[in-house]
């Protein structure tokens, strides 16, 4: 999320229960998807909002402990493909909690942080100024709208779905990680019952539950207003 406070919500796990699979939704191997935000990042203790990887910063002193503390909660996981969006503040994380483990990485776009155009580089306030006046379908000026961006998030949920590897670990943002984690338990709305999500904590889906959540943010973003 361009949001760039540190979130404080306690995380709730979305635990795999099986392999039944929402109907249209294609579920391939994977068994297990480790999903984090990234750690602190320089921006976020600035105030200011980033949603260009090219100007991202990376993480702050605190990230790096969080990502640190992220790879001592996975370390007993053996994670076969590592995901990340494009933005190095994601790519720092997963490569500090994975210390020299050697694992394959592919980086998805579609996981990027919301476009927000013209409102990089705006505080907090000017972000949360735009977001409250706006509807979700209404695009930020120069970028995409909410609905867009949870439209790609989807998007990349369902590729990850197809993958053959059997435990994914992700690192992206905090709007895609909250969207997964509301929709797999069944909420109409993808900014609750979850809404701040703690940086570089991982939650737990089954291939079940991140079926869910594809078809679930893929629904609400059709729909949303």
């Amino acid at each position: 999320m361009p949001d760039p406070h540190p979130a404080s919500a306690t995380a709730p796990l979305c635990r795999p229960v099986g392999r039944n699979a929402p109907a249209g939704v294609n579920v391939s191997a994977v068994r297990l998807l480790l999903l984090a935000r990234h750690g602190e990042s320089l921006f976020n203790v600035a105030g200011v909002v980033n949603a260009d990887p090219a100007l991202d910063r990376g993480l702050s002193e605190t990230g790096r402990a969080e990502a640190r503390a992220l790879g001592a909660r996975i370390a007993g996981v053996e994670i076969d493909l590592v995901v990340t969006s494009r933005f190095p503040r994601a790519q720092e994380t997963a490569s500090i909690a994975l210390g020299d483990r050697t694992v394959p990485r592919i980086v998805m776009a579609d996981l990027d942080d919301v476009r927000i155009g013209d409102l990089e580089g705006k505080t907090l306030a000017d972000y949360r100024s735009w977001k409250h006046g706006h509807t979700r379908s209404e695009p930020f000026p120069g970028g995409e709208s909410l609905n867009e961006a949870a439209a790609r998030y989807a998007t990349a949920y369902r590729a990850l779905l197809e993958r053959p590897e059997p435990v994914i670990f992700t690192v992206c943002h905090e709007i895609p990680v909250r969207y997964a984690v509301n929709t797999a338990a069944g909420s109409q709305d993808l900014d609750a019952p979850v809404h701040d999500v703690r940086n570089a904590v991982p939650y737990i889906f089954g291939d079940r539950e991140l079926a869910i959540a594809a078809a679930g943010i893929s629904r609400l973003a059709e729909g949303g207003a």
